[in-house]
């Protein structure tokens, strides 16, 4: 077997794409999007007509309807490919507002129900900040599945837990790209600071009985992949879809539970939360700048809508 025949074996595998193509290619269980690849997915012509046909079957709505039923229309397509789940991301220009991100979570849903798809096909993906960190957990309650994504911390991950979501995605390759920039050493294997967190993370929920699945996210290359077999879920682009699949060699599982692992419970209140997140120079910073790039994303996606209307 290739090492993505073998990696499915102790994890299961997401396509972090919009891309139809390359998710019917792959196999994976279940599909992620955010912005940055709607956006790059409808330059392509092969998707443009799904966006021309959104627009013409909508033509007396918002351009922000337009967005939520572009993002229904992928959704739906890209359920037709994987026998799971699609994560769809609420507006990055929401993630410091609780009120409105339950109310768009809610609206995604409601538009994805109408469309015939059950919500428990669908997880909502909200930024992993403290007020997207409440309103995962308000729509939680409401049967609402959701993805926190932009997680770069424990602290991040643990007011995820106790807020009862269904999936985290820390992002491995933007923790490394940070360490490497600030430290100028390019991390290999285990050492590399990404697969670090996640593995902290990991054995963390474990030990303290938790929930909540574990997807690594963003990755640079297939190692970091590689040592983290055994994590949840990992959501791999198609481009290391196709290094996995192309590479022979053994793939062991790197991540089992270890119940006498050397990690203590962390009391999380929203004052902790905030300062832990504050001590935290990498996470702050590419909890931010992650925030800023989506929503330069979904500015453009805006623009090219309203240009085409």
């Amino acid at each position: 077997m290739n090492q993505l025949e073998q990696l499915k074996q102790y994890t299961t595998v997401v396509a972090d794409t919009g891309d139809f193509q390359s998710i019917k290619a792959y196999a994976p269980q279940d599909a992620t999007t955010n912005p940055s690849l709607i956006l790059k997915a409808v330059q392509k012509p092969e998707y443009r007509p799904l966006l021309e046909k959104t627009i013409a079957d909508f033509p007396n709505a918002s351009t922000e309807e337009i967005v939520d039923r572009l993002l229904i229309a992928f959704g739906t397509e890209i359920l037709k490919f994987v026998p799971g789940r699609v994560s769809t991301e609420i507006d990055a220009a929401l993630s410091f507002d609780t009120e409105a991100t339950v109310a768009k979570g809610r609206e995604l849903i409601a538009l994805y129900e109408a469309a015939g798809i059950e919500r428990s096909r669908v997880l909502i993906k909200i930024a992993s900040t403290w007020e997207g960190i409440r309103a995962a957990e308000i729509l939680e309650k409401d049967g609402i599945r959701c993805n926190l994504t932009l997680l770069f911390s424990l602290c991040q991950a643990v007011a995820c837990a106790e807020a009862g979501v269904q999936l985290i995605s820390p992002f491995v390759g933007r923790i490394y790209d940070w360490y490497k920039k600030s430290m100028g050493t390019d991390y290999q294997g285990a050492d590399d600071p990404g697969v670090q967190s996640v593995k902290r993370i990991y054995q963390y929920y474990r030990k303290f009985g938790y929930k909540t699945e574990v997807m690594g996210a963003s990755f640079r290359n297939t190692s970091q992949i590689l040592e983290l077999a055994g994590c949840d879920l990992l959501t791999i682009s198609p481009d290391l879809l196709q290094k996995l699949a192309d590479t022979e060699g053994a793939v062991e599982r790197k991540l089992v539970a270890d119940a006498n692992a050397d990690i203590e419970k962390i009391a999380l209140d929203e004052k902790t939360f905030r300062f832990m997140l504050n001590e935290d120079a990498m996470a702050t910073e590419k909890l931010a700048e992650g925030i800023r790039a989506f929503c330069a994303d979904s500015g453009k996606l805006k623009k090219m809508i309203e240009e085409m209307r």
